[in-house]
């Protein structure tokens, strides 16, 4: 692929990319991103032009909230038209989370955004961060006449480009953290860098991106477990502004049967609360009706997640919730693939 220099522009969030150990107390510090360059030389090799910016205070990413979301995305809306690619450096406990939702938040994405982070210290001698940041910025940095080559939201991570609404984090000490088993890698990195086209969303490039800056987080994740008691699961579900339910059932979207259980699911959706069948499996797909457990659920009007993960049912539900439709338009909606987050 003929190389073209790109405009790339960084941005930090806080996580453990941007750390590095003092030699001397060993202790971890926030890394400068003014001396980006100094710091990690290899990036000088790099045919792209590297700006960065940072979160005026750099969180924790298990501290990320919806205000966080909205801010990230203006860093990138008011950068749009000046650089052809966007690097986020994310803490990566709640990467997938951040990711996915905002996937949603573009519509008509024409400009790679990558996520990447590191499971050690920048400044770790045995660090997996110069790896992750020096690819996502290659990959971010790909134009095919003239245009990005990449037009979605990815997730970088040892060696492989997800689409980052199809990720979820599965290790938290492996550098192989994060995988993504109901759709193939975008891109991977060996001796050669390898773009997996066929993989790519693509994007009308006369259409205008559209940015959605309103969400709503009056959602609750609702884990079945065999032995689930009524008196839990009613105080749960009867929380007040309750808008949204994602419940992760088990295999291909199979509960309980009990007339207790699906009254109180049905009493539920009635209310007005939209409720979100997903797989507590990291692979595979919801398939209700295909077992009787699941078969009254789909009676009652549970919407099907299909092979969506939790992290992106909680972004898509945040963001569609924000639309305030009408029950039958956001199931038909929910069910319907926005940004190849379901098959």
């Amino acid at each position: 692929m003929k190389k073209e220099i790109s405009n790339i522009l960084l941005i930090y969030t806080g996580g453990t990319i941007g750390m590095i150990k003092d030699p001397e107390s060993g202790t971890l510090k926030a890394f400068n991103f003014n001396e980006l360059l100094s710091n990690i030389p290899e990036l000088k090799l790099l045919d792209h032009n590297i700006s960065t910016t940072s979160f005026e205070e750099p969180i924790d990413s298990s501290d990320m909230n919806i205000q966080h979301y909205i801010n990230l995305v203006e860093i990138i809306e008011n950068n749009y038209e000046e650089y052809d690619g966007f690097v986020v450096l994310h803490g990566s406990d709640t990467m997938s989370y951040t990711a996915s939702v905002i996937s949603f938040m573009f519509e008509n994405l024409t400009k790679p955004i990558i996520f990447t982070g590191s499971q050690l210290p920048i400044g770790d001698l045995r660090t997996d961060a110069k790896e992750n940041l020096i690819t996502s910025i290659q990959l971010a940095g790909f134009k095919r006449n003239h245009h990005p080559l990449i037009q979605e939201v990815g997730l970088y991570f040892e060696y492989k480009l997800y689409r980052a609404n199809r990720t979820t984090k599965i290790n938290s000490e492996h550098f192989e953290a994060f995988e993504s088993l109901n759709f193939p890698p975008l891109a991977e990195s060996g001796v050669n860098l390898k773009i997996n086209e066929t993989n790519l969303l693509k994007s009308n490039r006369r259409k205008k991106v559209i940015v959605h800056k309103e969400l709503s987080d009056d959602i609750l994740i609702v884990k079945i477990f065999p032995g689930i008691n009524r008196s839990t699961l009613e105080q749960l579900l009867g929380i007040k502004n309750l808008r949204g339910i994602i419940l992760e059932t088990f295999g291909s979207g199979n509960t309980k049967t009990d007339d207790w259980f699906i009254d109180l699911l049905k009493e539920t959706i009635n209310r007005g609360v939209h409720i979100i069948n997903v797989t507590q499996c990291i692979g595979g797909s919801v398939e209700m009706g295909k077992y009787a457990t699941s078969e009254k659920l789909k009676e009652i009007g549970v919407i099907s997640g299909k092979d969506i993960t939790t992290e992106a049912a909680v972004g898509k539900m945040m963001y569609l919730l924000a639309k305030n439709l009408g029950p039958n338009v956001f199931k038909t909606i929910f069910e319907t693939s926005l940004r190849g987050e379901m098959n």
